[in-house]
């Protein structure tokens, strides 16, 4: 019997769809483990379609592909043991499976038994679940299978403990928001103290539309102590080490320290940005670079994460733009690197305004004037986007998204949206951040009241309540779900509170035509929160008796 397992954590970016180069990432890693003189490399869940393939997995053509890779996967087992996730077609459904393959063949297949189905997960509309659980043997070791959500149910973990498994391999396609750290390795202890097994949890890192993937796969002893812990954001092949000691099985390997939540939030959006632009083809992005702090942290985060010479910004004044915007706007570009066009909108307004004068009552008065401005530059970027086949990134906040703070088919243009789900105060504390990696955004755009510059001397707390009131109501209001008395009970207005929501109920139509945005929180707009456009419904409406 085997004292050491030596085992591969594939920490792979896969792309949706992308089938065959997902093949050939697998077959190219275990092949260079195998040189390596590994003994068996783990895939995460899902590796060979990417995560999550949504209605893809209904595409008559997904499985036939699959099946092929798979044989070429187990021909590539011939010196490794490999196990990869997969969807996998029987005659009673079809299953998120896992897969092992040794010496050309397929040893062991577990189906997962936990299908999540809350928030961003929509695995029982696709998935029958497994029964039972499956436990084979790796290299003289008893390995149990199981994936992703079902190590978060310690009675999986209990089972592959009285069918006799030693270890268990957790792949995981887990998706990253603020505290998901903390979650994971609190469910992963559960487990392993339940079954007193140790697990090697493999996950995958990269973006897929909101999602965003960090990795951080992990080993855990049997105790729960944190044996070894993969980078986070990083493509890696993690090495680990199972032995078989006279106290027990014990995991080894490199461990690497944990970033600071500011920095791992950050990274979250240039990993967000750069995957959406290069797994859709796109030549770059180009943005709106307005003197103010939510285009500054954009411009920041498309830089770094797909390089200054495919980042084209642009200045674009009106008549009530303050000219240290303009300064401001040029500045950072400068220090960016990136190129940056000065294009007035003040023809384009004043011809539009013309236009549209004859017809429109009182149009300098209001929204339709300034919404006019915010629309005019929305039309010069996508005519940019369209003539250089670069992606158009808005750059609009959390806390606008939530109160229709927002113009649509104006700010709201766009392909992309990285701080869709950045409530304002979190935008401020990312720019600092950022610039203590190095000094791009002017102190004076962080440090100057913010202003759409659509009206004289206009300040967004003509509209709104200070963002330091109005982003912790939201935070419980959308993502905890609490009334405006219950956040009122917290100290805040109740009338505010009561505003604020009213603000929220009645821009659900705008945010469902907004871009998507990289998922950070615990709730974001989009596929995690999802409520009529038409709807009648108030927490403020009477309660029949």
């Amino acid at each position: 019997m085997a004292d050491v397992l030596r085992v591969v954590a594939a920490q792979l970016n896969f792309c949706v769809g992308d089938i065959s180069t997902n093949c050939q990432m697998i077959c190219e890693a275990a092949l260079a483990s195998a040189k390596r003189g590994v003994d068996c490399i783990i895939f995460p869940e899902l590796a060979l379609t990417g995560y999550p393939p949504e209605d893809l997995l209904i595409r008559p053509g997904l499985q036939r592909r699959v099946d092929l890779c798979l044989d070429e996967i187990a021909q590539a087992s011939q010196e490794v043991t490999i196990v990869v996730g997969h969807p996998r077609t029987t005659e009673a459904g079809l299953f998120n499976s896992a897969s092992v393959f040794a010496s050309g063949e397929c040893i062991a297949r577990y189906d997962k038994q936990a299908l999540p189905n809350y928030a961003v997960f929509d695995e029982k509309r696709y998935f029958e679940p497994g029964e039972g659980p499956v436990v084979t043997t790796i290299g003289g070791f008893q390995i149990g299978l199981s994936i992703c959500e079902d190590i978060w149910q310690i009675e999986t973990s209990q089972a592959n403990a009285k069918a006799g498994a030693e270890v268990i391999f957790n792949i995981n396609a887990s998706p990253y928001n603020r505290g998901k750290y903390e979650e994971r390795l609190t469910a992963l202890r559960a487990a392993a103290q339940a079954g007193g097994l140790p697990i090697v949890y493999t996950n995958i890192i990269g973006g897929q539309d909101e999602l965003v993937f960090d990795g951080s796969s992990l080993a855990l002893n049997a105790d729960g102590a944190v044996a070894a812990r993969a980078p986070q954001f990083a493509e890696t092949l993690f090495d680990l080490e199972i032995s078989r000691t006279d106290t027990g099985i014990s995991l080894h390997g490199d461990s690497t320290g944990e970033k600071s939540e500011l920095a791992s939030i950050y990274q979250a959006l240039v990993t967000g940005v750069r995957d959406y632009i290069d797994k859709n083809r796109f030549k770059g992005c180009v943005l709106g670079l307005s003197g103010g702090i939510d285009s500054a942290l954009t411009l920041a985060v498309a830089v770094d994460a797909i390089g200054a010479e495919n980042v084209v910004a642009v200045s674009m004044p009106s008549r009530y733009t303050a000219q240290m915007s303009i300064d401001d706007a040029l500045a950072q570009a400068r220090s960016e690197g990136c190129q940056c066009h000065v294009v007035s909108i003040e023809e384009p307004f004043s011809a539009f305004t013309q236009i549209i004068e004859p017809v429109v009552a009182d149009l300098k008065a209001g929204a339709a004037q300034e919404n006019m401005q915010a629309r005019c530059r929305g039309l010069i970027l996508m005519a940019l986007s369209n003539a250089e086949g670069k992606i158009v990134l808005a750059t609009g906040n959390k806390s606008e998204m939530s109160v229709g703070y927002a113009t649509l088919y104006g700010d709201m243009a766009g392909g992309f949206a990285p701080l869709k789900d950045i409530p304002k105060m979190l935008v401020y504390e990312l720019a600092n951040y950022r610039n203590t990696i190095s000094q791009v955004i002017p102190n004076r755009v962080i440090e100057r009241p913010p202003s759409a510059e659509l009206a004289p001397d206009q300040k967004d707390t003509d509209s709104l309540p200070p963002y330091e009131i109005l982003d912790p109501i939201l935070e419980r209001y959308i993502e905890r779900d609490m009334t405006p008395r219950e956040i009122a009970n917290e100290g805040f207005d109740l009338e505010t509170a009561k505003r604020v929501a009213g603000m929220v109920d009645r821009n659900e139509y705008k945010r469902r035509q907004a871009a998507p945005g990289v998922k950070i929180t615990r709730r974001a707009f989009g596929r995690d929160r999802r409520f009529p456009i038409t709807s009648r419904y108030s927490e403020q409406q009477p309660v029949l008796k």
